[in-house]
């Protein structure tokens, strides 16, 4: 049974996975603490925190709130910075086989570039995951995400300042994500992920105001998956490039609807905080599924959902 994915096929390098479950970004730090009480190595990849230039200390707690079917988490990116990944991260990366994704936000097009360039050719690091939900403040805290033109100013930005392989995350706070979907693989994108968390609000009665110290937040977990599935299926009808589903993935059966909607790879986040072991789960049970169906590659049901007899 080949469950491998590739997720850079029109680039010189490839992005090359054991199997298509990834750890979502923000939701397992760096991997490195994970790596203590699981094995790493039997997971695709690794897709790091968000890293800035500089080092965050993030937004005042309460930063979670449990909501029915998911959560609402506004951590404000809280990360060391890239400079202190570098030094501490990189390093016990380079000892894993398993590719290690290094997701990366900056309030400016300048600030994609430099930390594109600073993390071009440092071992450990397999890859880029360029988080375009973030708020342009250049142009009034519009995401760079929810414009196409400015999505494509940062993916080019990008390309000019690296030779990695680099996907690019999508916000979901768009009417339609298809036209930047669609601008971004025009551009260079060699992936897209699809997509991020939705911006969400909890009110606690009992004290009469926000939930959460910043106030909003974004929602995550099986609540958003419909949504997420969406978007999924509707990039994956615009694009020639691989699609990885985030958004909802709680076991093996959910990353199959998403497989079957065109995705190539899927990012658990969220269903961790619930069962840490769920990435390694899943991967069971895509395979015990694989077994059971006689599907001998994942190619063979991609898009399935997609299909019109």
């Amino acid at each position: 049974m080949d469950l491998s994915v590739n997720l850079a096929p029109h680039h010189k390098v490839e992005l090359r996975l054991r199997n298509p479950v990834m750890t979502g970004s923000g939701t397992s730090s760096n991997g490195v603490e994970l790596a203590k009480h699981y094995d790493v190595e039997q997971l695709g990849a690794l897709v790091s925190k968000g890293t800035t230039l500089r080092p965050r200390r993030g937004n005042p707690t309460p930063r979670t709130v449990e909501t029915p079917a998911g959560m609402i988490n506004s951590i404000g990116f809280q990360n060391i910075g890239v400079n202190a990944l570098i030094q501490q991260v990189a390093p016990i990366w380079e000892q894993w086989t398993v590719p290690a994704i290094v997701n990366i936000m900056g309030d400016t097009l300048e600030e994609y570039g430099l930390l594109a360039a600073r993390l071009d050719g440092i071992p450990g690091v397999a890859g880029l995951e360029v988080n375009i939900s973030c708020p342009n403040v250049e142009v009034g805290g519009l995401e760079f995400g929810q414009d196409p033109e400015l999505a494509v100013d940062v993916v080019r930005e990008v390309a000019r300042n690296t030779s990695l392989p680099y996907l690019v995350k999508l916000t979901p706070s768009v009417a339609d994500i298809r036209p930047v979907a669609e601008a971004v693989a025009l551009a260079g994108a060699h992936a897209l992920t699809v997509s991020n968390t939705i911006p969400a609000l909890a009110i606690d009665v009992k004290r009469r105001r926000p939930a959460l110290a910043n106030v909003f937040g974004g929602l995550s977990g099986p609540a958003v998956k419909p949504i997420a599935l969406r978007n999924v299926y509707l990039a994956a009808s615009v694009v020639d490039i691989p699609v990885v589903a985030s958004g909802g993935i709680m076991s093996g059966e959910d990353a199959l609807e998403f497989i079957m909607a065109g995705a190539t790879a899927v990012q658990v986040g969220t269903a961790t905080f619930l069962d840490p072991e769920a990435p390694w789960r899943i991967v069971r049970e895509l395979t015990a599924w694989c077994e059971t169906e006689g599907v001998a590659r994942l190619d063979d049901v991609r898009g399935a959902a997609r299909r019109r007899d």
